[in-house]
């Protein structure tokens, strides 16, 4: 049996939850994996079935790790492995593929990743007059996001009349989709909205799953769309045996299409709700905890809650006041030296910023000072295009119909088929109504073009056939490496040798990852499950920091972590609050330096301030030159929320100007002697 009282009051007393709704309000560093963990795990105690049983997380890595702590407590691997623990893509998915006959949609469908899904964006737009020069992709294919995330269909979408991007989307959303249905491909945002379209039309599998599960968990439920609220309301329709655990406070993407009013009006949604609101925390000391409450207060519509912690008052917050962005950035290195000379781990330390921008003057500081670092929120593994690349090639060798796949390695390496050559085909592949495979089958063209088809075609079929022999996966993998002389292309286009190993060593990883799927003995029908799932990766996960780095992140990328000591940098107006939420009448909305609204703003400005265990930075600069000019700073609105007996203030301008005199002193002595 799992010891519940291991539990803090509120923790046991959402863990034993019975039946019914229940909204957990867990508060940062509240512990709110363990309570989800601890109530898997009691459920099963009490004999629910582990199929019955579904938590849904928004990254792999919290999915796995939350496996592996149910695993933990129950002893019992075989029987947590039985849950169903993942992503909403990867349950939709899971949807998808059941009910891929009801959808109409090829066994081997593809998964098409936000890359994947921009190259389709902008194909669309060629097909518009001066549609790929005049427009951004990613704003096109953000606006598709989310409009299918509010169940807009591609010929209802109108947007708004004055929006030049919403018109340019009104033209390209459905061209975008029929090219998807075309290449028998569903998108991200496919996977959470046709299971929902499947159920409000197909009354016999809304049932299906609605009896599938009896127990409903979701964690950060803050961060959901409409999309993801309506799969949940459809998979708990009949018990209303739903748990869901957020924090209204660190709700920071909307953005991206999540909707903080599904956790804000939760017990609307699902009446007669209980509300549970875990406020120890057991992470940041007492003066970082009430600098966050004070902040987060100013927030007008929240559930209100106030975190506290056994810990002691701690040091105090050091507000840091530079004459220019460089001598900031320049003293936050030189205190991270101080504080690793006194025996702090570069890796226990981070600096955070609210936009990219700001890590390039910071970048340059740690170098100069020969400080170690390394950045969340590049690029990750799996998007490297060496990776992608060969990823592609088994993509065609699997399905044939997977025409974004085969353009991109049909002259990869290079083998003399040229653009036109390759528009040619899909020119003729239309007018056909086939595919463009077909189109390479029947192609009549001469020259280099004719020789590198037969290369390529040859190719992906020597791939196909030992696949389908049921040859081994890494075998096959590499002959196609040395078949395409994919390492001697890496070397030739490689800056360095250093840089061309780096490439090689990211197809290595490759192969060593399809090894560890290989031996778990499935078939190639398996292998295309498992492709799929690479292109699942959540962009979220946080790349390895192994060894003493200090890590450089964004605000947005920080969620979810936490450090002893953290820099929060550039606490001034226009940078956080970020500009363009004080001019809320900006359109190209792509990213997360697009804000809404001040309230968000503030969440995030929260969010960095609980990610500190113990030392917390607040740095600022009097100015910063933009476009040539010095332009005067204003301090961040959420600084002077800080309550003043927080804060040491440290003016390094005026530091600097105590010193120097002091040094020139010394330096002038020293080289004279007094001796009689």
């Amino acid at each position: 049996m799992v010891d519940l009282s291991k539990l803090n009051p509120p923790q046991r007393e959402a863990a034993s939850h019975g039946g019914g709704p229940l909204l957990v309000l867990a508060g940062a560093g509240s512990g709110k994996t363990r309570v989800i963990t601890f109530r898997i795990a009691h459920l099963l105690d009490q004999g629910i079935p582990a199929r019955a049983i579904c938590a849904v997380t928004f990254t792999n890595k919290a999915a796995e790790e939350m496996r592996e702590r149910i695993a933990a407590l129950l002893g019992n691997k075989k029987l947590a492995s039985e849950l169903t623990i993942g992503t909403f893509h990867a349950l939709g998915l899971q949807i998808l593929r059941t009910e891929r006959k009801a959808l109409g949609m090829p066994r081997g469908f593809a998964i098409y990743d936000q890359a994947d899904q921009l190259g389709v964006v902008r194909e669309a737009m060629r097909s518009i007059r001066d549609g790929d020069r005049r427009y951004d992709a990613k704003a096109v294919q953000t606006r598709i996001s989310l409009a299918k995330n509010a169940f807009i269909a591609p010929d209802e979408f109108e947007g708004n009349p004055a929006d030049d991007y919403d018109q340019i989307t009104r033209h390209v959303f459905p061209k975008y989709q029929e090219a998807l249905r075309a290449f028998g491909a569903f998108d991200f945002d496919d996977l959470i909205v046709e299971p929902v379209r499947l159920w409000d039309r197909d009354a016999d599998a809304r049932t299906r799953w609605a009896d599938r599960f009896h127990y409903v968990m979701v964690d950060e439920f803050q961060d959901t769309n409409k999309a993801q609220l309506r799969m949940v309301q459809a998979l708990v329709g009949k018990t209303n045996n739903l748990m869901v655990v957020g924090d209204d406070d660190q709700s920071i993407y909307s953005w991206r299409g999540a909707d903080p009013t599904n956790i804000l009006e939760f017990d609307r949604v699902f009446p007669g709700a209980k509300i549970v609101k875990l406020e120890q925390n057991y992470r940041s000391t007492k003066r970082i905890l009430e600098a966050a409450n004070t902040v987060i207060a100013n927030n007008k519509n929240r559930h209100g809650k106030t975190l506290w912690s056994q810990h002691g008052d701690g040091e105090i917050i050091t507000h840091a006041v530079a004459a220019t962005a460089e001598a900031e950035a320049k003293w936050v290195a030189q205190e991270i030296r101080r504080l690793q000379a006194e025996g702090r781990r570069f890796s226990d330390i981070a600096v955070l910023y609210r936009s990219n921008i700001q890590s390039k003057i910071i970048e340059e500081e740690l170098r100069t000072h020969e400080v170690p670092y390394v950045m969340y929120g590049g690029q990750q593994f799996f998007e490297r295009k060496e990776v992608k690349d060969l990823i592609a090639y088994l993509r065609v060798a699997l399905n044939p119909k997977d025409e974004l796949a085969l353009r991109r390695v049909i002259n990869y390496p290079a083998r003399g088929i040229g653009a036109t050559t390759v528009e040619k085909l899909a020119t003729a592949a239309q007018a056909a109504h086939t595919t463009m495979w077909d189109a390479l089958v029947a192609a009549d063209v001469g020259g280099a073009a004719k020789h590198g088809i037969a290369q390529f075609m040859q190719t992906i079929e020597q791939v196909k056939t030992a696949l389908e022999a049921g040859h081994d996966i890494v075998a096959t993998v590499k002959q196609l490496i040395a078949d395409i002389a994919l390492y001697d292309d890496l070397r030739h286009a490689a800056a360095s040798m250093s840089a061309a190993q780096r490439r090689i060593d990211n197809v290595e990883g490759l192969l060593g990852s399809l090894k560890r799927f290989s031996e778990k003995g499935k078939g190639v029908d398996a292998l295309g499950e498992y492709l799929r799932h690479l292109s699942l990766d959540s962009k979220d996960e946080k790349e390895d920091a192994s060894g003493d780095k200090v890590i450089l992140t964004t605000l947005h990328g920080a969620k979810g972590l936490e450090f002893p000591v953290c820099f929060m940098i550039g606490l001034e107006e226009e940078l956080l609050p970020h500009a363009r939420t004080l001019q809320p009448q900006a359109t190209d909305v792509t990213d997360a330096d697009h804000a809404t609204d001040i309230s968000e703003e503030r969440r995030l400005c929260y969010v960095g301030i609980t990610r500190a265990q113990r030392k917390l930075y607040l740095t600022r600069a009097i100015t910063r030159v933009s476009r040539g000019r010095v332009i005067p700073r204003t301090p961040s609105r959420f600084l002077l929320e800080v309550p003043d007996e927080l804060l040491e203030i440290r003016d390094l301008g005026e530091e600097a100007r105590q010193r120097v005199p002091q040094d020139e002193v010394r330096s002038f002595f020293a080289n004279f002697s007094f001796d009689e």
